[in-house]
């Protein structure tokens, strides 16, 4: 079934390029080119995904995107230049869920909008095969468990103290490679290759921010990690953490 998507792009010949590819993959679209547009529209049209640009008249993308992830928690697929990296940085901070960068291909783009998509029809069924209870996830791929943090790569599912937690494309693509390792330091060039692939417009501060905003989602006290840790002047490393240690003396 076809999903509601809004895409909001100051750009008119942009925008109706977005939408004849969306429309023709079978979603119902609706189009604003301004931010205060976007966010009437938002709360009126209720939406499954937001595609945003983050250069809109009268209200920025930004602002947007924060204003929404506070009332809603809808996808968001921010539209980025590819010179402006601090205003990514910023974009993924703000609650956005994934970014493109332009010029980007129709392709591209509608790949980004199918993962973000099958995430939100996860979050509607709620999914309940996704709790990670046996040592598998579907199609027998493993689950990848590290302390309380459990990672399912084939339902792009992540559990941590037996809750769910929503993370974002970029997001789980860092924390699957560091699961995939316990313990084992990785750089942040080697993540920034293993999430972004080559992209000379992307550098290791992206990965700074998907690091930050995970702690938030895994960390008792994000403040102070104690499962995602920093190792100085290195990289950064995924560990059981002291709960896996009471838990064996328990």
């Amino acid at each position: 079934m076809g999903a509601r998507v809004l895409v909001a792009e100051d750009d008119v010949n942009q925008a109706e390029l977005v939408r004849r590819y969306l429309v023709h993959e079978g979603h119902t679209v609706a189009v604003v080119h301004d931010g205060l547009s976007a966010l009437d529209r938002a709360r009126g049209m209720g939406p499954d995904l937001l595609v945003l640009d983050l250069m809109l008249p009268e209200v920025d993308g930004l602002r947007v995107c924060r204003t929404l992830r506070a009332e809603s928690d809808l996808a968001v697929l921010m539209l980025t230049a590819r010179s402006t990296e601090d205003d990514l940085l910023t974009g993924l901070d703000s609650g956005a869920d994934d970014y493109i960068t332009k010029p980007y291909s129709p392709r591209e783009l509608m790949a980004r909008v199918r993962t973000l998509l099958r995430r939100v029809e996860r979050t509607r069924r709620g999914d309940p095969a996704a709790t990670p209870t046996g040592a598998n996830g579907a199609d027998g791929e493993r689950v990848l468990r590290v302390g309380p943090v459990a990672v399912d790569p084939a339902r792009h599912a992540v559990h941590v103290r037996g809750a769910s937690v929503e993370c974002t494309p970029g997001e789980f693509r860092l924390l699957a490679v560091l699961a995939a390792r316990p313990e084992q330091v990785f750089s942040r060039s080697r993540l920034l290759e293993a999430v972004h692939g080559i992209d000379r417009y992307v550098t290791e501060r992206t990965i700074d921010t998907h690091v930050k905003n995970l702690r938030r989602k895994l960390e008792r006290d994000p403040r102070r990690p104690v499962l995602l840790t920093t190792v100085y002047g290195v990289g950064y490393r995924l560990g059981p953490g002291p709960e896996a240690g009471h838990a064996a003396r328990g």
